[in-house]
């Protein structure tokens, strides 16, 4: 059984934890408002607001309900466009209607949702920011430059910068952004008792916006075990930078404390993927997927990082590049998972993160890439280089990586670290590209991250030259 409060109401619902959220408040309670698309995150037309309650009050986030397990909402707030509607327009409907962002009016429930769950999190009324809570979701007819002219007056008419998040669901009801209700669901929510029960010989589901892609149907027969979501989990202990597995994408995105380390992380990570599965997917659930192109895994892989893994009879730590042990396959045990990931802080000396894909937001990647630097007096003193999308797994290039240790920083070592990664891949022909274009990516990919660490040394036109 699920215990949630669904709109107004308290649910309980009896159904598999594993079924996802869209089937229940469709077929089960008839919510046809939300809509049933792509069942990939790719669309975001079922998009739904999703609240927990977290040490620092109650915390919603827009997510895709077709990749929202029932038993992932248990004690929350599932709110979905009815539960937003109200005699007259709210003013971001009202918006999308006066700037001519709605036609068939399919996709305007999700587009509705993104638009809410910008207003409810962010610090202030940034247009990129607002644009980029909405790219995750596809109109099939409309255009988005009405889309974009409702949010620039959207932004203009309510400044965020003025409203402190320990009060901002009071002001959004002030607005009228929020129906009058929102203030008394964390009176409501404190009332449903808490569900915690963990099972034997369950799946662990944290984030699952790949699992619920991939099986679905296998996953409402099996018993879950929900890991719990993570609140604060970037800390730096001495010289490291510890990353618990339940963070994610979103969390790490946008953590002060992680964009001091990498300051273009907030940029990078909006290549990664669109706004609600960035607030489910989580780190160690990226890492554990072992996709051969995973974003993360390449990341982390570039940092010389380790796992701390833990089971009932206790914990070990692997380094990240041994994990990988072929195509899908990993080092977990059954019953083991991902407790953190670690590494040293002064692998952030010199970062570069790289990807490119058919599309530039959105999309997966052909070839990415991730390059950490230590070095001193125009010497490497460490190197480590990862690329995805060149071999069965996140691969480490150990051979290019050590050749560069202790080497001088010229267009020269450039050269010879590029020829060196050419005989370690093995990439292969597929839909995203050729094996011969893949190689071509990385030798760019590599020129591209000693270009951006050392602009003042290594130039374009002496890697063209040669």
């Amino acid at each position: 059984m699920s215990r949630f409060l669904l709109n107004q109401h308290l649910v309980e619902e009896q159904l598999p934890a594993g079924m996802v959220m869209l089937d229940a408040i469709r077929r089960h309670r008839g919510l046809t408002g939300t809509k049933d698309v792509c069942r990939e995150g790719d669309c975001g037309a079922c998009q739904v607001l999703l609240g927990k309650r977290l040490v620092g009050g109650l915390r919603y986030q827009a997510v895709n309900a077709c990749l929202l397990p029932l038993g992932a909402a248990a004690d929350g707030h599932v709110v979905t466009i009815e539960g937003l509607n109200g005699e007259r327009l709210n003013p971001i409907q009202q918006a999308l209607v006066d700037n001519g962002a709605i036609q068939c009016g399919y996709c305007t429930p999700g587009l509705v949702m993104a638009l809410t769950g910008f207003f409810l999190n962010s610090l202030i009324s940034d247009e990129h920011a607002a644009v980029d809570a909405a790219a995750g979701n596809l109109c099939r007819c409309t255009g988005y430059a009405g889309i974009k002219r409702a949010i620039k007056q959207l932004c203009r008419q309510f400044d965020l910068s003025g409203s402190p998040m320990g009060r901002r669901i009071e002001d959004l009801v002030h607005w009228q952004i929020l129906p009058a209700y929102f203030l008394t669901v964390s009176e409501m929510l404190a009332a449903v008792p808490h569900q915690e029960k963990a099972l034997p010989d369950a799946v662990f589901v944290a984030g699952g916006t790949d699992l619920f892609v991939q099986k679905p149907a296998w996953l409402q027969a099996q018993p879950l075990n929900f890991l719990p979501a993570s609140e604060d989990g970037i800390r730096h202990e001495g010289g490291k930078c510890v990353i618990e597995a339940a963070t994610t994408i979103e969390q790490l995105r946008t953590s002060p404390l992680f964009q001091q380390w990498f300051p273009s992380v907030a940029q990078d990570f909006e290549l990664i993927c669109s706004a609600p599965v960035r607030a489910r997917a989580t780190v160690g659930g990226n890492l554990v997927n072992a996709s051969p192109i995973g974003d993360l895994a390449v990341f982390f892989l570039a940092l010389d990082a380790w796992l701390v893994i833990a089971s009932a009879i206790g914990r070990r730590t692997v380094a990240l590049k041994g994990f990988f042990q072929g195509y899908k396959k990993t080092d977990l045990q059954a019953g083991e998972q991902v407790l953190e990931i670690l590494f040293e802080k002064a692998a952030a000396q010199s970062f570069s993160y790289e990807k490119v894909s058919k599309r530039t937001h959105l999309d997966i990647a052909s070839v990415n890439s991730a390059m950490s630097i230590e070095h001193a007096g125009g010497r490497i003193i460490k190197a480590h280089l990862a690329a995805g999308g060149v071999a069965p797994v996140p691969f480490y290039l150990a051979a290019t990586s050590a050749y560069l240790q202790g080497k001088a920083i010229t267009a020269a070592t450039v050269l010879e670290a590029v020829n060196i990664a050419q005989g370690e891949i093995a990439p292969i022909s597929d839909s995203r590209g050729s094996a011969d274009y893949k190689r071509l990516l990385l030798r760019q990919l590599i020129f591209a991250h000693f270009l951006k660490l050392f602009p003042d040394t290594i130039y374009w036109k002496q890697l063209h030259a040669r």
